[in-house]
């Protein structure tokens, strides 16, 4: 009965401890550019991120929006004049406080939000997502985002 209770311990030890011991593979940035974009314009403007992997490590990353002429959101002086009286920040404030967090990452990094940013905050977490997997595997396609109803 002991031997049988002995067997029983070292048995569940075995299956308990047997997966510690295995190396989890680390997912790894394969280089080239990858674009995430939203397929939607919200209020005017459709955000987009784009980033370049070097030797694993984002090396550069473009975070901003375009309207359907092709026209850059951080670059409306206009915007930035009515949004930074309002919420105290404004596109190319914050477009380059998100894109900073990711340049110099081998993997994806927990994002910090910017107070006044909130929605585009959450949408840069969704295009940091999708451009990370897509260099994960290697596929230079650009994903394709649907927007998320927020309220701003």
């Amino acid at each position: 009965m002991r031997q049988c209770k002995i067997a029983f311990v070292v048995a569940a030890c075995v299956i308990l401890l047997g997966g510690c011991g295995k190396n989890q593979e680390k997912t790894v940035l394969q280089d080239g550019t990858f674009t995430a974009q939203m397929m939607e314009y919200s209020h005017g403007w459709r955000e987009f991120l784009t980033i370049t992997v070097k030797n694993g490590v984002i090396v550069t990353a473009e975070y901003n929006a375009e309207n359907s002429a092709g026209f850059i959101k951080s670059w409306d002086n206009g915007y930035m004049k009515n949004m930074k009286s309002v919420t105290g920040t404004y596109p190319n404030e914050y477009t380059r406080f998100y894109a900073s967090q990711l340049k110099g990452m081998s993997e994806l990094p927990e994002i910090d939000g910017l107070t006044g940013a909130t929605s585009s905050g959450g949408n840069f977490m969704r295009l940091s997502e999708a451009v990370v997997n897509k260099s994960t595997q290697g596929d230079t396609s650009i994903a394709w985002l649907e927007s998320l109803e927020q309220e701003e």
